[in-house]
């Protein structure tokens, strides 16, 4: 596609300048949210249309791709029924060239007398939109006066308000019975955690879900074992507010020192201080190491040292040495480190203090000096004795932490009482009421299953989880669409396939749209996706980003090579991660075993910085896996039409354990453009079960032999 055009400087410096007066400082609050988004997929009529290929419809489907557009005379009118009764507060227009010079935002509560909400004989074209008041079923746009010889024509009819269907959801309340909350004065929390951990520790499909919460001050003795689908986290706003003299522990004791499948667990926003200097989080993927402080060293291997397959640490401080061990990859983002130790394929740093030198391949260090652009993880924070989720602000080029050196961190506060918090039996409809009221969604530990698509169409809206809450859609629809709106944050939960087919699981944005979102992007952070593995599972795509400006830092979205319902085409997805948004940035992208491509990239300007990937081990054949005359689908493919593209440290490696004689062409598949360019890419055969040709398109050595030996290159082109 062509390179969407950038805002001017002056309208760049200006966003800029609002956005810093907007910034609050902790204990604030935000203002009520804005409405949502009601016309998108309603019923439109229209007076006229140019022709079968543009009808009313095609104005209010979401995708900025399709248009209704009108026959060439005076007046002419496009409406839309809400379906009830909503109050509205602002309509947008995004007007093909052919525009109207004149015409009236008009409502209707029956659909046949009409009331002015806006009128204008100066229409501009373009993307307007107008703020309105007043209460209506139907929205007509009513044009007097074209532009141009030709009709109207709108890419997009939107109307946003709030309905005032069903009870009104109360937000805030109690947490659950699975987020248990300690204070330092808490008797047994030892036993307590112990008692969690003996569940947890082995059970990787299971559907027991928890969230520990420390309140701010400091905790003796303990050691906090976290198996799966456990979370443990502080509830200062600082993680220095709360600190365990103790450790936070993984290891791999349940699978016999191997630590390749500690999945889904977390620990955030804490300072440790660990007992014998050094705390130990030997994990895997989907293992976020979050907003942490440890006051000594930090060992990312399992007691022995044996196999590990990790990991991702972000916005942390480690005083001491990272030991990496035996981890085949990790990526550490803005943090400060005092030192790291050894490295097996691919270890990646950006913004990191004390990161070690770039090295690719020997020693296999991948080191930039910052990240492009990030945002942390919202975070569940105490002010006083009042729950609030802080929501931090976005940062360009970051090194180091975002908390720490005396400084407040930059963002906001949203109180819990603009939450609706959602607890296990919750239906999607109920969900989708409390967005559109204007509230933010926090999950509670817990599994949930959804009969229709959670949509989230109002800018700036929180999805946060607690405990690894999973969303489970059944019947196959699409498990949550976010939008075309500014500035919404989806993080800490899983998204798990259900038994019969959806066509995604996940989708940040319409189909088609244009809109610049670079201002205040959406942010995936710690959401995973999951096909198979605690039941059947199917999908034919994981996630789809659409929405231009998008981050997406840390996910992990497997397709299950093991557990149950688990096969070639038992838990068949052909694609795990599809961008079609320009200027989207993935940091920590963990892709693994779809039948086709992992990673499908046709957006411009897109950018990765860490990809780790294995290919399906369960590929019966080399006609299965066949992609017409290529050998294997590429595990990251950038589209030929894409003429700016950049990765740093990705890795692809492959183990036909089924049929350890084929053959895959390469890892990567990227168009040759001098804007296209990818920094250490390397491929591995483990244990000779298949080999690579070569390493992206026809370069690169081949990998041969059992010796798990990989191939690389330092710079492509």
């Amino acid at each position: 596609m062509p390179p969407r055009p950038r805002p001017s400087l002056a309208a760049a410096l200006a966003a800029a300048l609002v956005a810093a007066l907007l910034v609050l400082l902790p204990g604030s609050t935000t203002a009520q949210a804005a409405p949502v988004l009601l016309s998108q997929g309603r019923p439109a009529t229209a007076s006229s249309t140019e022709g079968a290929g543009t009808p009313a419809s095609a104005a209010v489907d979401g995708d900025n791709g399709t248009r209704w557009s009108s026959q060439f005379a005076d007046p002419q009118w496009i409406q839309v029924d809400l379906g009830a009764t909503a109050r509205l507060s602002q309509v947008v227009l995004r007007w093909e060239t052919a525009h109207a010079r004149a015409y009236r935002i008009e409502l209707s509560t029956d659909g046949s007398n009409w009331t002015t909400a806006h009128s204008t004989t100066a229409g501009t074209g373009g993307v307007q939109t107008l703020d309105i008041t007043g209460t209506a079923r139907h929205v007509r746009v009513y044009g007097t006066e074209r532009a141009t010889a030709w009709g109207y024509s709108l890419w997009e009819f939107q109307v946003y308000g709030t309905t005032g269907t069903g009870p009104t959801l109360p937000g805030g309340g109690d947490l659950g019975p699975n987020v248990i909350v300690f204070d330092p004065s808490t008797p047994g929390i030892q036993a307590r955690l112990d008692q969690v951990f003996q569940q947890q520790e082995s059970a990787q499909f299971g559907s027991g879900r928890y969230q520990f919460l420390f309140k701010p001050g400091t905790y003796n003795g303990l050691n906090a074992q976290i198996g799966f689908y456990t979370s443990i986290s502080g509830l200062g706003l600082s993680p220095d507010d709360t600190t365990i003299n103790g450790d936070v522990t993984v290891d791999a004791g349940w699978f016999n020192g191997n630590a390749t499948q500690n999945f889904w667990r977390s620990a955030e926003n804490l300072a440790l201080n660990p007992v014998n200097g050094t705390d130990r989080w030997a994990v895997s993927q989907a293992a976020p190491f979050r907003r942490m402080h440890v006051k000594g060293g930090l060992n990312l291997a399992p007691n022995g040292y044996g196999w590990a397959s990790g990991g991702y640490i972000a916005d942390s401080r480690i005083d001491g040495q990272v030991g990496n061990y035996s981890q085949q990859q990790w990526y550490t983002r803005d943090s400060s480190i005092g030192g790291w130790s050894n490295g097996v394929w691919n270890q990646v740093f950006s913004g990191t203090q004390g990161a070690p030198a770039q090295g690719f391949p020997n020693p296999p260090y991948t080191t930039l000096d910052t990240t492009p652009v990030s945002r942390e993880k919202p975070f569940l924070y105490l002010d006083g004795n009042e729950y609030k989720v802080f929501v931090p602000a976005k940062r360009v080029n970051a090194r180091g932490t975002s908390w720490g050196n005396g400084t407040a961190p930059q963002g906001s506060s949203i109180p819990l009482s603009q939450f609706y918090v959602v607890k296990p039996g919750a239906s999607a409809e109920t969900i989708n009421q409390a967005v559109t009221q204007g509230l933010h969604l926090l999950f509670t530990p817990g599994v949930y299953h959804v009969d229709r698509t959670i949509q989230v169409n109002r800018p700036g809206t929180v999805v946060l989880g607690l405990g690894l809450a999973t969303i489970v859609p059944d019947h196959g629809v699409t498990a949550m669409k976010v939008g075309d709106v500014d500035g919404v944050r989806l993080a800490g939960f899983l998204i798990d396939a259900g038994p019969v087919n959806s066509p995604s699981l996940l989708e940040i944005g319409p189909a088609g749209t244009t809109t610049d979102h670079a201002a205040d992007p959406t942010t995936v952070q710690d959401v995973f996706i999951r096909v198979g593995g605690a039941g059947p599972g199917r999908a034919t795509v994981g996630m789809v980003v659409n929405n231009h400006d998008t981050i997406v830092d840390h996910t992990w979205i497997w397709r299950a090579d093991h557990g149950d319902g688990v096969g070639w085409e038992t838990n068949r997805s052909d694609y795990g991660f599809r961008v079609n948004g320009d200027d989207v940035l993935a940091t920590g992208l963990f892709v693994e075993h779809f039948n086709k491509y992992d990673v499908q990239w046709n957006g411009e300007r897109g950018r990765t910085i860490f990809f780790q990937n294995e290919k399906a081990y369960d590929a019966p054949n080399q006609a299965a896996i066949q992609n017409g005359s290529i050998k294997g689908y590429a595990a990251y493919q950038v589209a030929d039409s894409v003429g700016v593209h950049e990765g740093w440290g990705l890795g692809s490696y492959c183990y036909y354990n089924v049929d350890p004689t084929i053959r895959q062409e390469h890892g990567f598949q990227a168009p040759v453009k001098p804007g296209v360019r990818f920094h250490d890419l390397l491929v591995v055969s483990l244990g000779g079960n298949g080999q690579y040709e070569h390493v992206i398109n026809g370069t690169g050595a081949p990998t041969s032999g059992t010796s798990t030996v990989p191939s690389t290159i330092v710079s492509f082109p």
